[in-house]
């Protein structure tokens, strides 16, 4: 793993979808469109947006498919905030079929006809339903894959932005680490 870099596997900034701070989530579905008609087709295709801040074009977020879904029911929040509930994340402890149905019969999620809650969040801005980077979710270009498979699996992440000094200048998908993890185990097979 250590003869492999980041830079290695990593989507150059300029081939991701990317999206400025005050975009609607309709355009950055279609920024994420537009994305995944030029990419390689031989890749994994995009998965997830990255929110620019307007002046200084510097990655301030990033918006994943759950985070698009999640903001088309916006009553989760009413849930999710109260002290009693457990926090999210925390529905690998097991929550019971029984419990979860409780809920969304109780908050009536999903009652209306998805065109409707598509049309209604459609306007929402990127900002209201990004996921906010934390320190975790950097990569340096020259770290070996080793050290990115680490830090995907404990922080639980997706995807990692690639650093080059203090700027970003690609993303680092767990969809292309498996890729070439899969591609060696066939070379291995082959000798």
């Amino acid at each position: 793993m250590k003869s492999i870099i980041v830079k290695d596997l990593m989507v150059p900034l300029s081939e991701y979808a990317t999206v400025n701070e005050g975009a609607t989530l309709s355009e950055a579905l279609d920024a994420l469109e537009k994305a995944q008609a030029q990419f390689d087709k031989s890749k994994y295709r995009h998965r997830a947006i990255l929110v620019c801040e307007n002046k200084t074009n510097k990655v301030i977020g990033k918006l994943s498919q759950l985070d698009v879904i999640r903001s088309l029911e916006p009553k989760y929040d009413l849930f999710m905030e109260e002290k009693s509930f457990p926090k999210p994340g925390m529905s690998h402890f097991g929550f019971s079929p029984q419990f979860m149905k409780g809920l969304l019969e109780q908050y009536e999620l999903w009652y209306e006809p998805l065109k409707d809650i598509c049309s209604k969040a459609s306007q929402q801005k990127v900002t209201q339903v990004m996921h906010t980077l934390t320190p975790g979710e950097y990569v340096k270009e020259n770290a070996n894959l080793g050290e990115a498979i680490h830090q995907l699996i404990m922080g639980h992440h997706q995807s990692l932005l690639v650093t080059k000094d203090e700027d970003i200048v690609g993303i680092l998908r767990l969809t292309d680490i498996f890729k070439e993890i899969c591609i060696n185990r066939r070379k291995m097979h082959q000798t």
